[in-house]
This record gives C-alpha cells, sequence and structure tokens, in this order.
C-alpha cells in the first residue's frame, strides 16, 4: 500500500487550449497553468531506482498536455473533471489533486482557478 503523504508533484504545466464560454474566448486559445498531485510509492522505487517502479510523470505530463491542447470546454470545472478521469484511468492512481488556473476574463481579478479531488473510487479507474 501506498504511503498517504508520499506523491508526485507537478506544478506550473502551461498548455494553451480554447477554454471559456464568453465569445471572444472561443476564439482564442489561453495559457492554462496545471498542478497535479499523485501518489507513489517511494520506497519501493527507492529500492530499484528504476522509473518502471514508479509514476513516469515525463508521460503523465505529455498526456495531460496533449487532452488540455485538443480540448475545447465552456467551464474549467468540465475540462478538471474530464482530466481527472483520463489520468485516474489511464495511469491507474487511486487518487488525485488537480489545480487548473486561468487568467480570469473577470475585471479585477487576476486568476480564475478550480481545484478537485478525485479517487478511482469516484468512477475514475
Amino acid at each position: 500500500m501506498i504511503s498517504p503523504t508520499d506523491r508526485i508533484a507537478l506544478r506550473g504545466l502551461r498548455v494553451d487550449c480554447i477554454i471559456g464560454f464568453i465569445e471572444w474566448e472561443r476564439h482564442v486559445k489561453q495559457t492554462l497553468l496545471i498542478d497535479l498531485e499523485l501518489p507513489v510509492d517511494c520506497r519501493r522505487v527507492a529500492r530499484t531506482d528504476q522509473v518502471a517502479d514508479t509514476l513516469d510523470y515525463h508521460k503523465v505530463a505529455a498526456r495531460v498536455s496533449h487532452f488540455v491542447a485538443d480540448s475545447q470546454f465552456h467551464l474549467l470545472e468540465t475540462l478538471a473533471e474530464r482530466l481527472a478521469t483520463v489520468v485516474l484511468t489511464e495511469f491507474g492512481v487511486e487518487w488525485l489533486r488537480l489545480s487548473i488556473k486561468k487568467r480570469a476574463a473577470v475585471p479585477n481579478l487576476r486568476k480564475a482557478e478550480v481545484v478537485i479531488e478525485r479517487t478511482a473510487k469516484d468512477g475514475g479507474g
């Protein structure tokens, strides 16, 4: 069993995509910042020092980047849910914490952010 405190954290993954429901947002790619936390058994991988015994975060980042770049959702909430399902299913992780930030289209607001936590039991895996 993986220690509940062992995790890989991917911070500040930048991906451009179409996101938003305001008319101009449907025509201009915006840069999103994505953070992910995923469980990993650090003790196991430390014994072998082999990437095959851990979660390959290069592959996770590439898959997340491709999924988001190809998406065209209206809401960050929808993108977060769909992305969580992809990661939980394709990488077989037990849980994840996901944050997606974008420059806000709202006056006087610097960024909008959605943060979700999901488990494979939530229907992702």
